[in-house]
């Protein structure tokens, strides 16, 4: 796969491409399903495939107040795409510029500029600043542009109907293994570990805090969650907690603790990676250190047996 940037033209040796276009944030079994029509569309016209994304939400520049959360950074949203195996990924600086332009003027762009000369689109994808507009508007105007458009096929799955929209809504409730049967793959958070409160390993939990997570990805619900643990480049079972750590009266600040069963290494510093398997319970004050460590313990039974299925069913 190549990629290519917002001021790079493909050459003119280059042969048609077909393309499809959308965030794909969270890159979710419908994004999949339209990629999968992209890519036969492609090979039936004997064209390259591409898929066009954007490195920012566009509701970034339309409506800066109202943008949603992300499920996923750039970086890791190439790696999801990526892994689908287009000939092309195409990263467009969504500005003004880009907002301002029509459905035609757009296609007109990705035509000369791409060699677009055919768009699968989303069942339910809208661009260009007329977006109240009708799949025949679309058609007719990449007609003028020189680009075939071509409606991809809605995800009609177990699990629909399923969009990013979707997800966060689920995630931002705590429905983790809802959103992440929706993608077809965990919810994760990276980040490092930080100097938290030090509190766990005194009543035999020590947890490492997590911090540095990029501020424009959504957050789960505040309570606990059975998790795998991704530390120095291996997989571990683990639980999370969310919140304000109530029964240990650590203040109004919101902390991210996880702790890494089995393990028992330094990794200040280290990169950490969450996969959000399960919701657990929400979080609650207790009445002593002791209730604590007992409902603690709880938690971690129920975590094994949660990720000792999971694991067998992913194996």
């Amino acid at each position: 796969m190549k990629i290519l940037d917002a001021n790079e033209y493909m050459s003119g040796e280059e042969c048609q491409v077909t393309a499809t276009i959308g965030m794909f944030d969270g890159m979710h079994r419908g994004h999949i399903t339209l990629i999968d029509a992209l890519k036969n569309e492609a090979r039936a016209r004997n064209q390259h495939s591409a898929i066009i994304t954007f490195k920012q939400h566009p509701q970034r520049v339309v409506n800066p107040h109202g943008s949603p959360r992300a499920l996923m950074t750039l970086e890791k949203k190439i790696e999801a795409i990526t892994a689908t195996s287009p000939d092309y990924l195409i990263l467009l600086d969504f500005d003004d510029r880009l907002a301002s332009l029509t459905a035609r003027e757009f296609m007109e762009l990705l035509h000369s500029q791409y060699h677009v000369s055919t768009l699968v689109m989303g069942y339910n994808h809208r661009f260009g600043h007329e977006r109240n507009t009708t799949f025949a508007h679309y058609v007719e105007q990449g007609h003028l542009a020189g680009v075939d458009v071509v409606k991809g096929p809605e995800y009609l799955g177990q699990y629909a109907p399923v969009s990013s929209s979707i997800v966060r809504q689920l995630i931002a409730g705590g429905r983790v293994e809802d959103a992440m049967n929706c993608m077809g793959h965990p919810f994760e958070l990276s980040g490092k570990v930080i100097h938290g409160f030090h509190n766990g390993r005194g009543i035999g939990f020590p947890t490492a805090n997590v911090g540095e997570i990029p501020p424009e990805l959504i957050m789960p619900h505040l309570g606990a969650y059975a998790v795998m643990v991704n530390v120095e480049n291996k997989w571990h079972q683990g639980m999370v907690n969310i919140g304000r750590r109530p029964t240990l009266d650590n203040g109004h600040n919101i902390s991210i603790e996880v702790n890494i069963f089995d393990f028992d290494g330094d990794i200040y510093g280290r990169p950490i990676t969450l996969q959000f398997i399960r919701f657990l319970r929400l979080e609650f004050k207790l009445g002593s250190i002791e209730q604590l460590r007992q409902q603690l313990t709880h938690d971690k039974e129920l975590s094994r047996q949660i990720l000792d299925n999971y694991i067998s069913q992913h194996s």
